[in-house]
């Protein structure tokens, strides 16, 4: 079976709709959990493919949460490889930082469900569903990243520019979301309540109702993703369309 390594900085900000994808593509899935487990093992078994999710640190604050110079250091190593690697928000800042571009306060908060605006490479690329079948997607961040040189921009927000990235044939980055399921969501508003509370126009009312309304669609478009993108990283580089 493959191997996939999952790099969690919060035991709610899990692999949602990921799980099942993988399950039905046969990979075996071994979490590492942030501050606690050796990251180094992953460099050494090198796994079939690296997730690296969210959390609620900087991807610039090594200095309070050194475990990040070691995840730094295995982006580095499998994006010069083009080994199969996904990050989804803080992972997905990680992937920016470890190609060279700049991570940094976004100014204000985007947290809630909205639309993405995808580039002409995001309609040529495997996120084309969110835009073509009109799909809100979860935000909850503050941070962004520019996008890193070399790097295939595919989509943007109405408050953020930079929302997902390309970079070589196998590894996607993406600001946002798009795993999240609308149970998995109530684990999000309690740990997340004091950020919630902090954060202007923004309520668990509000975010559950929404939930409501779109994360059904979002579990089953992205679903179909993710099986998508799966699909084309076990396939050969160069065999990739832009």
């Amino acid at each position: 079976m493959k191997q996939a390594a999952i790099i969690r900085h919060l035991a709610f900000e899990d692999l949602g709709t990921l799980a099942d994808a993988l399950s039905r593509l046969n990979y075996t899935v071994s979490y590492y959990e942030a501050g606690l487990c050796e990251f180094n093992r992953i460099l050494a078994d090198d796994p079939d493919l690296l997730i690296i999710l969210g959390g609620p640190i900087g991807a610039y604050e090594d200095a309070d949460y050194p475990f990040l110079k070691t995840e730094l250091s295995i982006l580095q190593s499998r994006l010069h490889r083009d080994r199969p690697t996904l990050g989804i928000c803080l992972g997905a800042q990680l992937i920016a930082r470890a190609l060279g571009a700049k991570v940094y306060p976004g100014g204000e908060k985007e947290i809630g469900w909205f639309p993405l605006s995808l580039t002409e490479a995001g309609k040529r690329s495997l996120l084309a569903p969110f835009e073509i079948q009109n799909v809100p997607v979860l935000h909850w961040h503050g941070d962004t990243f520019d996008i890193p040189d070399g790097a295939v921009h595919l989509a943007a927000s109405e408050r953020y520019p930079n929302q997902a990235f390309r970079w070589r044939n196998n590894c996607l980055a993406l600001q946002f979301h798009p795993e999240v399921t609308e149970l998995n969501m109530e684990r999000w508003y309690i740990g997340h309540a004091t950020e919630i509370s902090q954060t202007r126009g923004t309520s668990v009312s509000q975010l559950r109702s929404d939930s409501a309304k779109y994360a059904g669609k979002l579990e089953h478009v992205a679903g179909e993703i993710w099986l998508s993108w799966l699909d084309q990283v076990s396939t050969p580089a160069g065999a990739i369309d832009a």
